[in-house]
């Protein structure tokens, strides 16, 4: 269990203390998640309704969406090359302080799009420097989530380490949420004219601030005793390496689990948002408050959830995501193409709240897979793997599969097959709730 003393946050004296009390150190993850999700999935938003026609204009829509997509995707391969590289300093040199630099690199990055000229100004320079800075985006966030969910479970409690370990999870939800939320504000209150000229800069600037916030947070909170304790042993100089070699088996099981629960939250947080407008030629605001609803039922159930994988464990949670989702594909389109906007939001809401199922056991499951000389490099490579080969294509694959079939049920089938290799994953996949973090790798 965690304690409650402090201690110097800085080791220099400094007269400020770093939080060692769970809660505090939950709500550090989670802010600093929350601000670097927001970054990201505004970008993705703005492919959606704003980038599309200011950086890759074309006279068919869903061609220039598509090119807006695939600079969305520029930054999923840039994560797993941030995995490796803040994996290993966080190895090698802490948590604590490897979160600071990506979130630092998050923000100025993000900041600098809202600064960015349009293709009508500076002409084709205009979208590779939105590749340069997606790029720097993706880097960043390869990152931030394993450091995120080890500064928790690494702290204690055992017996409530998904429960823990699921907040920095509620940050994906929680920065959609804020970033549709801002986006649909800004649209609410401005002309379609205005807020296409400028006015979606506004929402990339708030990233300046956000990023504050989060880093007041995260200079105050300890570095976690595993981590202490293994920097004490120095088991290992080339965490990369050895996870590599030593744990390629995990890190494939933990990417394969994810396949369904990371296609589905982009296809139905944020892939919806081009479907509503572009096929079913519904209003912006349609598809945005369906997936606002949808975000604020993931951000309040994914920690309970996590209370009941705390009580029965992993597995059962992922089998009964990966079945959901493997139904509500097919659900979630016929009730998309009624055009009613109840129907829809329901369509997203269902899809959300089985992203919170799985998303609630995330975090505590790949703790529970690597030692922690090399935990941090396993957890970020796991996570960003799958979000390279599920997340990244998921919006290309349906806007290329709809094109195909002019059928939203082909991409009922694709998302269905990657709920099926997170269920089969599952199965091949040993239940970790009783493990005990030190000990992993011992034996």
């Amino acid at each position: 269990m965690a304690t409650t003393t402090t201690e110097n946050s800085t080791g220099r004296g400094g007269g400020r203390t770093a939080h060692t009390q769970l809660p505090v150190i939950a709500a550090s993850s989670l802010a600093g998640t929350a601000v670097e999700w927001y970054d990201f999935f505004l970008y993705g938003t703005a492919s959606a309704l704003v980038f599309n026609e200011l950086f890759f204009p074309a006279s068919d829509p869903m061609v220039g969406t598509l090119l807006a997509f695939a600079t969305y995707a520029v930054g999923f391969l840039a994560r797993p090359v941030g995995a490796a590289v803040f994996g290993h300093y966080g190895d090698r040199k802490g948590r604590r302080a490897t979160l600071i630099a990506s979130l630092l690199l998050m923000g100025v990055s993000t900041f600098l799009i809202a600064l960015l000229p349009t293709y009508d100004t500076i002409g084709v320079a205009a979208p590779v420097l939105l590749v340069v800075c997606r790029l720097v985006q993706g880097f960043a966030l390869g990152g931030e989530w394993g450091g995120a969910v080890l500064l928790v479970s690494e702290h204690g409690d055992s017996t409530r380490r998904a429960f823990w370990a699921s907040w920095p999870n509620v940050g994906p939800p929680l920065g959609n949420l804020m970033a549709a939320g801002v986006l649909a504000l800004l649209g609410a209150v401005m002309s379609p004219d205005a807020f296409l000229s400028w006015g979606w800069r506004i929402a990339f600037g708030l990233s300046a601030l956000l990023v504050v916030i989060g880093l007041w947070l995260r200079l105050y909170v300890a570095e976690t005793p595993l981590f202490q304790a293994e920097r004490a042993e120095r088991t290992t100089s080339a965490p990369l390496g050895a996870v590599v070699r030593g744990h390629w088996r995990q890190i494939l099981l933990g990417a394969a689990t994810r396949f369904g629960e990371n296609a589905g939250f982009y296809l139905f947080s944020l892939f919806v948002i081009t479907y509503v407008t572009k096929v079913l030629h519904l209003g912006d605001s349609v598809g945005l408050t369906a997936v606002i609803t949808g975000q604020a039922v993931a951000v309040v159930t994914i920690p309970l959830f996590a209370m009941l994988a705390d009580r029965i464990g992993r597995r059962p949670i992922y089998l009964a995501a990966s079945a959901a989702t493997i139904v509500w594909a097919f659900v979630f389109f016929a009730l998309l193409d009624t055009r009613n906007t109840a129907a829809i939001v329901v369509a997203v809401a269902v899809g959300l709240l089985i992203f919170a199922a799985y998303s609630s056991v995330i975090g505590a499951f790949f703790s529970e897979l690597f030692p922690t000389a090399v935990r941090y490099s396993g957890t970020s490579l796991a996570y960003n793997l799958a979000s390279v080969l599920a997340g990244s294509l998921a919006p290309i694959v349906a806007i290329a599969l709809h094109r195909w079939s002019g059928t939203g049920y082909a991409i009922s089938a694709y998302l269905a097959l990657m709920g099926l290799v997170s269920l089969v994953a599952t199965l091949i996949s040993k239940e970790t709730r009783s493990v005990d973090l030190a000990d992993v790798g011992s034996r």
